[in-house]
Order: C-alpha cells, then sequence, then structure tokens
C-alpha cells in the first residue's frame, strides 16, 4: 500500500492468525508461541486486584513505581550481588517495548548492532525500525550455539554500536558459558561498544547458575540489561519488564517513553512488586515443569530419524535441525500444519543460522506434546 512506510514493508513480517488456522483445524497443536500456559499466581492477581481498588488505576511515575524500582534493586542486590541505583532502573511496558525503545534512543541512520544468529526475530525488525543495521553472527549447533571471538570481532566495524546477548537464548535455548561472555566482553571493551543484555529467561536453566552480564569484570557501565516479568512469573499479558542501565541511557530511553506511553500500566506494576516478593516459589511451583517437559520432548525428538537435537540447556524451546527430511525448514511447517495439524515456526524466521532447523514451544501440557510429537514423526515428505 502505498501510504505505509517503507520501514514497515521492509521490516516488519506481516503475523498470520492462529485462530483462523484453529477454525481450518480444529484438532491444531500450537507450538509456536512463547506464551507460558499456567495462569498468573493467584496471590499476584489479588494483590494487583486490591491495589486497583486502592486507587492504583491512574498514571504512574515516568519511571516506574517507586516501591517496585525499590524491590527490583534490592531483589538484584540479594540474587546477584550488584547493587544498583535508583537512576539505573526504568520500568518499562514489557522488555520488548523496553528494547524497541532502547534502538530509537541510540541508534543513528547505518549504525551496526551485531546479533548472534539464530536470534530473536524481532531484534531485526526494532534495530531496522530505528533505522540501523543488523549484522549476523552465526553460530551452529554443533558447538552449542557457542560464541567465538574471531567471528565476533570480525563482524565489528566503524559503524557498530552495540551487541545483542540473548542469554538463555530464544530460539536455541542455549545458556551461554563463562568462557563465551568473557570473551564478548573482551571484545566490548576493546572496541568501545555496548552490550544490550536480553535475559528474560532467567529461571529456565537446567543446570549450573545464571550469570548477569553486568556482573562481569568492567561491563556494568557498558550494559543494559532488559528483563521482564512475562516468563519467569508467567505474566505476558500484564506486559511490564525492567530496563537497567547507565544513568545517561535509562535517562534517554526514559525520554523515548515518554512520548509514547509515559509509563507502564500501574496495575501491573503492583502484580509485578508481588511478584518479587515470592519469587523464590516460582522454581517449586512452575519452572519444573516446563523442565520436564523440555527434557521429554527432547528425548522423545530424538527418536525421530529426521531430527537431530543438541543438548538442551535452557528456556522452554526446542530447536531441532529437520534438514535431513530433505525439505527446507519453512516447507517442513508447512507440510507439518497441513498433514499433523501441529503450528511450528521456522528456524529461518531466526536468521540465517537458524536455516534446516525448527523452533518447538513447549507452553501446551506434556499429553499435548508428545501427541505434536507423534503426528510429526509421522509426516511424508515425497
Amino acid at each position: 500500500m502505498k501510504h505505509l512506510s517503507r520501514r514497515i514493508n521492509e521490516s516488519v513480517p506481516m503475523n498470520f492468525s492462529v485462530a483462523e488456522l484453529q477454525r481450518k483445524y480444529p484438532d491444531l497443536i500450537n507450538l509456536s508461541i512463547g506464551d507460558t500456559d499456567f495462569t498468573t499466581d493467584s496471590r499476584i492477581i489479588a494483590s494487583a486486584f486490591q491495589d486497583a481498588k486502592n486507587g492504583y488505576t491512574h498514571y504512574g511515575d515516568p519511571q516506574g513505581d517507586p516501591e517496585l524500582i525499590a524491590a527490583v534493586m534490592n531483589a538484584w542486590r540479594e540474587d546477584y550481588g550488584q547493587e544498583l541505583d535508583q537512576k539505573n532502573v526504568l520500568v518499562t511496558a514489557s522488555s520488548c517495548l523496553g528494547m524497541g525503545l532502547l534502538m530509537l534512543a541510540l541508534i543513528d541512520p547505518g549504525d551496526e548492532v551485531i546479533v548472534f544468529g539464530p536470534y530473536f526475530s524481532v531484534y531485526r525488525s526494532q534495530i531496522e525500525l530505528a533505522g540501523g543495521v543488523c549484522v549476523e553472527v552465526p553460530t551452529t549447533a554443533e558447538d552449542g550455539w557457542a560464541i567465538h571471538q574471531d567471528a565476533l570481532e570480525a563482524a565489528v566495524t566503524g559503524r557498530t554500536k552495540a551487541v545483542i546477548l540473548d542469554n538463555p537464548s530464544n530460539p536455541t535455548g542455549a545458556v551461554y558459558t563463562r568462557e563465551s561472555l568473557q570473551a564478548l566482553a573482551d571484545v566490548a571493551m576493546m572496541h568501545d561498544l555496548l552490550v544490550l543484555a536480553d535475559e528474560i529467561y532467567t529461571k529456565y536453566l537446567f543446570s549450573g547458575s545464571f550469570i548477569p552480564f553486568s556482573t562481569l569484570p568492567g561491563m556494568k557501565e557498558r550494559t543494559v540489561t532488559l528483563n521482564s516479568f512475562s516468563k519467569n512469573f508467567m505474566m505476558t499479558g500484564w506486559r511490564v519488564g525492567v530496563l537497567i542501565a547507565p544513568e545517561p541511557i535509562r535517562a534517554a530511553v526514559q525520554a523515548v517513553n515518554s512520548g509514547m506511553i509515559y509509563s507502564a500500566p500501574s496495575v501491573s506494576q503492583r502484580a509485578a512488586l508481588k511478584a518479587l516478593e515470592i519469587r523464590g516459589e516460582m522454581d517449586r511451583l512452575y519452572i519444573h515443569t516446563y523442565q520436564q517437559r523440555v527434557m521429554d520432548a527432547a528425548e522423545q525428538i530424538r527418536s525421530i530419524p529426521y531430527m537431530r537435537l543438541a543438548p538442551v540447556q535452557g528456556t522452554f524451546y526446542l530447536f531441532p535441525d529437520v534438514s535431513q527430511s530433505g525439505v527446507s525448514d519453512q516447507e517442513f511447517c508447512r507440510l507439518a500444519l497441513e498433514q499433523a495439524h501441529v503450528l511450528v515456526l521456522p528456524g529461518s524466521e531466526f536468521g540465517q543460522a537458524g536455516q534446516g532447523h525448527i523452533r518447538l514451544a513447549c507452553t501446551v501440557p506434556g499429553p499435548e506434546i508428545r501427541e505434536a510429537l507423534c503426528r510429526l514423526a509421522s509426516m511424508r515428505f515425497s
């Protein structure tokens, strides 16, 4: 359409309608979306409801609810041993919006932002909508999607401004080792780059412990951390996240935010406050269920002859290689929908490094996942 900006035509993929697909395939199993299937904990809902009745239904502080900011600072100190200042924290209406705002605050036309492929597909849209150039540094399943310093350095140019680190990674489920993180830190210091650390699946680790990128030596002042209540706290629909950054960057992002939404939803911020209060219970109540689903699905996938899967490390996604099916990942997803009535995403949506793979989200009950994989195992490709 002639009235639309080129930015939309070139940078923003148009989404399919799941509702239409469900009408066409009544037995559809949807493994395409990263929306937790648990309802938000009843204590969070009750607390937010009471706060709404108490008057938290108005515009809030544009930086964020002061109580929530204080709780974020306290939780960060208790969980990771790093002190934050109030000036470092901005509450956003989701971490996805936070990343978009960050791009508008940082990127001038032609600036380059490095992503590690396969990467969350929205990154490219956000970078390009801000006038930037998305530069993919590929990683591979064969070595656990590790970051290699030489490949990263080869991608750095005079226009490189930042690197996005998604840890744990959507779509691959990779959790980066301290060695990989340090390799990125060394390059960032050498070339004076910002690291934009998207850290929203921090509870979904199946071994070891999470390492916030900003806690590496010398990284606090060149890291912007994006966190969210969506996945860790089963709060996708509340749309509330947190950005942690050096004060000048936080202030710049807040200025952009004020011209778009002004402040995150007041009631959602009160819900987030309660979520932090009970954060120690999330693993027992919810996260372990996702871990078991992922592990069971991974075992089933490895029994399917045309699928290969790297070791599972974190998140609730699986990213198997389906190239041995003899069809492209795009064609595989079309056949999966038509033959098996299973909706999955092609790996090529997550960059060139994702070609030949598919992404499955283990966000439906275990029996449905098992049924979906049985259907996929019986597909025909000729």
